[in-house]
């Protein structure tokens, strides 16, 4: 009689992942012309770039614990979600009215601000909805839906960029309607996703060694500190596009390059999640990290604008390792009741970590030249990719101990 059970909650997955796809739709509408937009419109420079950006990330995941705390506290995810897309939906279209660098700085931390109150509790309802076994692979639905949003919303920018083209309001006219995909995703949210009962989140594999009754394990910081370390080397994609830019790749082309990059992200982010219910979590990640070491080797050393495109789609394979996977460990090793907060301090300690970075990218981009923040990046990558080896095998040992203890 417990059967019938199992397809609501495979539903909300599905319906939890279509609020990121037209959440994705929105955000890559604008995102792609953003920092061309602050550069050759407003005139701020590289190092605007990176602190604008790099706020938005870091406003994110300061807010992530709180939403994190109120999910575990209330058992309630949807008012939370409501308030972060409702900011986002407010914050975007306002970049095409106040141009100042203060009022800029205001609007991205009001998005970053709304990205973190809506993320820790999606989260909470996809890792109550699935259980260990197919978590991996309910993490990789939920980011292909989101991901397949950021393929649409590049070629609709294509497409805008197309029509609009000559246009004096191209770029506003953009902004504003960045607006109009959230309003879709707060009816979804409202209309179709449904809160996860208590009774179904807990659903923690007993087999699960490194899952404990405690609010937060050992193996959560050390996790957390590795994944901190590899985000001083990882700056805001904008100095990609910049990158890009730098090469010879026109405006027009901007979207078609992270439309290729999304889709490659999207089609691998379940194979690469399902694979991680398979070989493990930590090995998937290392597969994500060391794809983005050699994507930003590429991007250091490359001369030609056509180069862009191969390294851009292969940085998808590091998303598709990385985003959801990481998500799925921390489910695993963290109670169901402390999710919530687990999923916030993850993102809060990462976005605060990632405003240095992206300040630092734009320093050493304008001090040194554009090799240099890629070339930080990828030997960050290597240093956190051996700890996170090292880390791995003290799981393991930690594992066979625990074993000998139950025989």
């Amino acid at each position: 009689m417990e059967t019938p059970k199992n397809p609501p909650k495979n539903r909300n997955v599905f319906y939890v992942g279509l609020l990121s796809f037209f959440g994705g739709i929105s955000q890559d509408t604008f995102s792609p012309i953003l920092p061309i937009y602050y550069t050759t419109i407003l005139g701020f420079d590289k190092a605007f770039v990176g602190i604008a950006e790099g706020l938005v990330t870091a406003s994110s995941y300061l807010f992530a614990v709180i939403a994190g705390l109120f999910s575990d506290k209330f058992k309630k995810q949807k008012p939370i979600i409501f308030i972060g897309y409702f900011f986002s939906m407010v914050s975007r279209p306002l970049l095409a009215l106040f141009t100042s660098s203060a009022s800029v700085l205001g609007l991205r931390f009001m998005d970053g601000t709304g990205k973190g109150l809506k993320d820790p509790p999606k989260d909470v309802l996809i890792a109550g909805s699935a259980g260990e076994a197919t978590r991996g692979k309910s993490f990789g639905i939920a980011r292909m839906l989101d991901t397949l949003g950021s393929v649409a919303g590049p070629l609709l920018l294509f497409g805008l960029l197309y029509v609009l083209k000559g246009s004096a309001s191209l770029y506003h006219l953009i902004l504003l309607f960045s607006a109009v995909p959230l309003i879709v995703t707060l009816l979804v949210l409202v209309f179709k996703v449904k809160e996860t009962p208590k009774q179904n989140q807990a659903d923690i594999d007993q087999k699960t060694i490194l899952a404990t009754s405690a609010p937060l394990s050992r193996s959560f910081y050390l996790f957390l500190g590795i994944v901190i370390l590899f985000t001083f080397g990882n700056s805001s994609d904008a100095f990609l596009i910049l990158r890009a830019q730098s090469l010879g790749v026109t405006l027009l082309e901007v979207p078609l390059v992270i439309a290729l990059f999304n889709f490659i992200y999207a089609m691998f982010a379940v194979p690469l999640g399902s694979l991680s219910d398979r070989i493990g979590r930590i090995s998937t990640i290392l597969i994500g990290w060391s794809a983005y070491a050699l994507v930003y080797l590429g991007f250091a050393f490359a001369s030609r604008a056509y180069m862009i495109w191969p390294l851009y789609a292969f940085y998808g394979i590091y998303y598709a390792a990385n985003l959801g996977v990481a998500k799925a460990f921390l489910a695993d090793i963290v109670s169901p009741d402390h999710r919530g907060r687990a999923f916030g301090i993850y993102g809060t300690a990462v976005g605060l970590a990632t405003l240095p970075a992206s300040f630092f990218a734009g320093f050493l981009w304008d001090k040194f030249g554009p090799q240099y923040p890629f070339c930080f990046g990828a030997i960050i990558a290597a240093l956190a990719s051996i700890l996170l080896w090292l880390f791995s095998r003290q799981l393991k040992t930690a594992a066979l101990q625990t074993a000998k203890i139950g025989v």
